[in-house]
C-alpha cells in the first residue's frame, strides 16, 4: 500500500511565522505567554506548552503587567495594544501580513467614510473580532444568508471577508448582497473588497484533487479548526472515504484491507510533524 502525505498541507505562512517566533523566544526564556490558542490545533498547542508556552484569555491578558506576550497570526483589536501600553506588556506581534493589509484597509475606510462596515466570516473568530475592532466594534459580522437583513440597503456599504473564508462562499455572498441593493433602486450604494488569502484558497482546489487520487483519505485536524471542517467537506464530496484525524490513535478503527492507496492531508492549522506520525502509525498497521 502506498502512502502519501499531500505537500499542500499544513501550516499556511502566518502560523509558521507565529510558531517560529515563539520558538525563538522560548530558547533563551522558560515561559511566554499567548493571547489565545497559537493555531487550532490540541497537539501542536500541546507540544509548544511543553516548551513553555501558556495560553492566556483577554480577561487574563488585561490583569498582566511588565511580561511578555505573542500575538497569533490572527491579530488583535486596537484595544490590546493599548492594554499592552498602559501595563507595560511587550508585544511579540506575529499578526500574518495578510491580515494586517486587511486591518489596515478597514482603518482606513471607517475614518474616512461614514458607511456600513460588512463583514463576511465567523461571529466569534479571533481574526473577526480583530477586525471589527478597526471599526470601533461598529461592523456587522455575515456568517451566512440568514443575516443579510441586518444590512440597511438604503444606505452605503463595504463588504470584507476574512481571509481564511471559501472564496466561491463569499462570491455568492457579494452577488446575493448586490441584487438586493439593486432591487431597491440603490445598486450604487454596495462595494466590496477581494481580501481572501489566496495561498489559503488554493487549498481547496489542491485538497479535491488529492482526495480524488487516493482510495482513503486521511484528514488530519483538530474540530475547531473552521478550515480544517471546510477543507475535510471537500475531501468527503471528492472521496466518499475520507476520515477526519485528531490523532494517530484513531487510525487502529479504519479497514485499509482493499486500499492500494492512501492519501494523509489537513488544514493550515495541521502541522507537518502530526500528518508524518500518522503516516509512521498508518504503516505499522498494514
Amino acid at each position: 500500500m502506498r502512502i502519501t502525505i499531500d505537500d499542500h498541507s499544513g501550516f499556511c505562512f502566518g502560523v509558521i511565522h507565529a510558531i517560529e517566533a515563539a520558538e525563538r523566544y522560548l530558547q533563551d526564556h522558560d515561559t511566554l505567554f499567548c493571547l489565545g490558542d497559537i493555531v487550532h490545533n490540541n497537539e501542536e498547542v500541546k507540544r509548544l506548552s511543553d516548551i513553555g508556552l501558556r495560553v492566556i484569555t483577554r480577561t487574563q491578558f488585561e490583569q498582566l503587567h511588565d511580561t511578555t506576550v505573542l500575538i497569533r497570526a490572527h491579530g488583535e483589536p486596537p484595544h490590546t495594544y493599548e492594554v499592552a501600553r498602559q501595563n507595560n506588556i511587550t508585544l511579540i506581534d506575529a499578526t500574518c501580513p495578510v491580515v494586517l493589509r486587511l486591518q489596515q484597509q478597514i482603518l482606513d475606510f471607517h475614518k474616512e467614510q461614514d458607511q456600513q462596515i460588512l463583514i463576511f466570516g465567523k461571529k466569534g473568530h479571533a481574526e473577526v473580532i480583530g477586525l471589527l475592532g478597526q471599526a470601533e466594534g461598529q461592523g456587522i459580522v455575515i456568517s451566512s444568508e440568514e443575516e443579510l437583513d441586518r444590512i440597511d440597503y438604503s444606505r452605503p456599504a463595504m463588504l470584507y471577508s476574512q481571509t481564511t473564508q471559501s472564496l466561491e462562499q463569499y462570491y455568492h455572498l457579494i452577488q446575493t448582497i448586490k441584487d438586493r441593493y439593486e432591487a431597491t433602486g440603490n445598486g450604487d450604494l454596495f462595494q466590496y473588497k477581494d481580501t481572501i488569502c489566496r495561498k489559503v484558497a488554493n487549498r481547496a482546489t489542491q485538497t479535491a484533487e488529492f482526495a480524488s487520487q487516493h482510495d482513503i483519505i486521511l484528514f488530519v485536524s483538530d474540530e475547531k479548526s473552521s478550515n480544517g471542517m471546510y477543507l475535510f467537506h471537500i475531501c468527503q464530496q471528492h472521496n466518499p472515504n475520507s476520515h477526519f484525524i485528531t490523532q494517530p490513535e484513531q487510525l487502529k478503527d479504519i479497514d485499509f484491507s482493499q486500499a492500494a492507496s492512501v492519501g494523509i492531508c489537513g488544514a493550515t492549522s495541521t502541522p507537518r510533524w502530526l500528518m508524518e506520525k500518522c503516516a509512521q502509525y498508518c504503516q505499522q498497521l498494514i
